[in-house]
C-alpha cells in the first residue's frame, strides 16, 4: 500500500497523525513513536525493513480490508537503527509523544523533535572515532560568480569557511571538498549538476 494512494479521511485518528507527519518530512523515513517503540508504516516501513533487515508486519489502518505495512524498533536501541540508516543514505525525522500518554485523555500529541542526517549525528554510536564528522555547504554569488565554502563538525565546534574566486573556482571548490571529506554538503541547485 503506498502512502500517496491513501484515503487520509478513513484512517485511524492515530494513523491520520502519522500521515501528517509524515507529510511535512517527505524525504526522511520517520520513527514515530508509540509507547516503547519507533513505529514506521507504509513507504517507510518497506524500506526501513529492507535497509535494517527487521520484520515487516501489518497494521490495522482503518481502510476497509486494507492493513499498512508496519515494522518498528525497540527506542532504547534507537541510535543503532538510526546510525545503520544514516549508513546507508537516508535521513530520519524523530517523532516524539510529547504529553504522557493516558493523562492527556486523547490521542497523544506527537512532534518530530530532530532530524538526523550524516552531517548532523552527534551519537557516540553514529560517529567514528578520531574522524571529524563535517557538515559543509556551498554558496554562490549569481552577480559575482564568486563561491563560498563553509564546513563545520557540531560535535567538536570546529568551523571555517573559505571564498573562492576566479576562473579555476569549480576546481578548488572540488578540491577543497575532497580534503575536507565532508559527510553532507548542502548546494544551490544551480551548482547540483556540476558538482553531483
Amino acid at each position: 500500500m503506498n502512502r500517496m494512494d491513501i484515503d487520509t479521511t478513513k484512517l485511524t485518528p492515530m494513523m491520520r497523525q502519522y500521515m501528517e507527519i509524515r507529510e511535512a518530512n517527505r524525504d526522511c523515513i520517520l520513527f514515530f513513536r508509540l509507547g516503547d517503540f519507533y513505529e514506521m508504516f507504509f513507504d517507510d516501513a518497506v524500506t526501513a525493513s529492507q535497509a535494517l533487515e527487521i520484520t515487516l508486519t501489518k497494521k490495522n489502518c482503518g481502510i476497509d480490508n486494507e492493513r499498512a505495512p508496519m515494522c518498528g524498533v525497540p527506542y532504547h536501541a534507537a541510535d543503532t537503527y538510526v546510525a545503520r540508516l544514516i549508513e546507508k543514505g537516508y535521513k530520519v525525522a524523530i517523532c516524539e509523544q510529547v504529553e504522557e500518554p493516558g493523562a492527556a485523555g486523547h490521542l497523544v500529541r506527537r512532534e518530530v523533535v530532530s532530524v538526523v542526517t550524516p552531517g548532523t549525528v552527534t551519537g557516540d554510536t553514529m560517529l567514528k572515532a578520531g574522524e571529524n564528522n563535517f557538515l559543509a555547504s556551498v554558496f554562490m554569488d549569481e552577480k559575482e560568480g564568486a563561491l563560498g565554502l563553509a564546513w563545520c563538525d557540531i560535535t567538536t565546534g570546529d568551523l571555517a569557511a573559505s571564498h573562492l574566486a576566479g576562473r579555476d573556482r569549480m576546481d578548488i571548490l572540488i578540491n577543497e571538498l575532497i580534503r575536507i571529506g565532508p559527510r553532507e554538503i548542502l548546494l544551490p541547485a544551480s551548482l547540483e549538476e556540476d558538482l553531483l
